[in-house]
């Protein structure tokens, strides 16, 4: 790990964050045109559930082409976000999301108990993600109801 260049403001990781967002929502593609994955440090670490954690630039885009192949679409909701600021190089974002996945479209509250609430821890030093680790329910189209009887029932 790279020792720290600069300081960085709460604000200024912030955007950081938003711009990875973004990008999600663009196909993987940032504001500027560049690739999500320029947003990493290369020694980066990512987790996801169901996946676990991708190290460095090459497994982050295997776990990115992974997990996005089967969406069709997401989108944010970005004035719902709440936003934790730690005064270090951590910041947390929760949020809820739409889209549609493979097996069909999700969206947060509906059902109540159905995708798109999740919830980021990231570590931001010199305008770059050096940690990501996405926490939320990765069965989008809520059809794992073979093991979770109660939804099913619902």
């Amino acid at each position: 790990m790279a020792l720290a260049k600069q300081t960085m403001t709460d604000e200024q990781r912030k955007s950081v964050a938003l711009e990875y967002l973004k990008a999600f929502d663009n196909g993987g593609v940032t504001s500027d045109g560049g690739s999500i994955l320029d947003l990493f440090s290369t020694d980066a670490q990512v987790y996801f559930p169901k996946w676990g954690i991708a190290n460095g630039h090459e497994e982050i885009g295997k776990l990115f082409g992974d997990v996005g192949g089967p969406l069709k679409s997401i989108r944010h909701d970005y004035a719902t976000f709440n936003w934790i600021f730690s005064g270090s190089d951590t910041i947390v974002a929760e949020g809820t999301s739409y889209g549609e996945h493979r097996d069909g479209p999700w969206r947060a509250g509906v059902p109540d108990s159905g995708a798109g609430r999740w919830c980021d821890v990231f570590e931001i030093r010199d305008w770059k993600i050096t940690r990501v680790f996405i926490y939320l329910d990765p069965d989008y189209a809520g059809q794992d109801t073979a093991r979770y009887t109660w939804l099913g029932e619902k």
